[in-house]
């Protein structure tokens, strides 16, 4: 029965959350309203996700005394498949601050006493083992055109990169199937934690509400994954430093998507722009 109630969600919320069609401009306000609840007190906000940065800083020093350089890039991009579910506390900031609540970074630790904390781990479980997965891909790809041997320095794997055909191989290769990686995360876990912050659904309602959502508003969603890329993109550039910022920024913003992206709870009847 327990087991049950992590994939299937309580008896009260059984119904499956409606859908409705988004727009471009939808996500532009999701951002700025992110921006809102990230300005209202920065600097609790930037304390509280100070941990990403640092934890992506020890993810590139293992990779590097590791001798294993060619994970360099996986574990940098993969480190954002990890991120719907590291900023679930900035979800719940936000929330308390919509509802009119107390809204200090302390409040961000009260997503363990959520009735929905089993489904909550069972989809971040999803989320490791996708990161995981993409990094024995990204090693697999690398051995498969570069074989066994590991690189000696950085400017030998840089070399062997960018001006050898097998680089070229690795590195449009390994984007593609990095992108297929992303857009399962997005796919499967765009709404789908702040759907259960917010009723407990259930893991496999909340993935599936996250599909439905991504299938009814293709643009507005893929206008989203690549904001949040650029996003994390621009943050990293700085010595992961920037992560401080816009983690937090994006994390407040996917509230506000899912928002717009789920017709509220206890509505009897949906827009007509709902989807079916």
């Amino acid at each position: 029965m327990a087991s049950f109630h992590v994939f299937a969600g309580s008896q009260k919320t059984i119904a499956h959350p409606k859908v409705r069609h988004m727009s471009v401009g939808d996500v532009f306000d999701a951002l700025r309203l992110g921006f809102e609840d990230f300005w209202e007190k920065p600097s609790h906000y930037v304390f509280l996700c100070l941990i990403y940065p640092v934890t992506g800083i020890i993810l590139l020093t293992w990779a590097s005394g590791g001798n294993a350089l060619q994970l360099l890039f996986p574990l940098m991009s993969g480190f954002a498949l990890l991120g719907p579910f590291a900023a679930i506390g900035l979800y719940e900031i936000s929330r308390r601050r919509e509802l009119g609540l107390d809204t200090s970074w302390s409040h961000a630790l009260e997503v363990r006493k959520s009735p929905a904390i089993p489904a909550i781990i069972a989809v971040g479980a999803l989320l490791v083992v996708l990161f995981l997965t993409w990094l024995y891909t990204a090693q697999s790809l690398y051995v498969w055109l570069f074989g066994t041997a590991e690189p000696v320095s950085v400017p030998a794997f840089l070399t062997g990169l960018l001006t050898t055909q097998q680089g070229w191989a690795l590195i449009i290769v390994g984007n593609l199937v990095g992108f297929l990686f992303a857009l399962v995360v997005l796919s499967t876990t765009v709404i789908a934690f702040p759907l259960l912050l917010e009723r407990d659904v259930g893991a496999y309602a909340a993935i599936e509400t996250s599909a439905r959502a991504v299938l009814a508003n293709p643009v507005p969603m893929m206008l989203w994954g690549l904001i949040v890329a650029i996003g994390l993109l621009a943050g990293s550039l700085p010595l992961l430093a920037g992560l401080a910022v816009t983690i937090p920024v994006l994390g407040h913003a996917t509230w506000h998507i899912y928002r717009k992206a789920i017709v509220p709870a206890g509505t009897r009847r949906a827009s007509s722009s709902a989807a079916k």
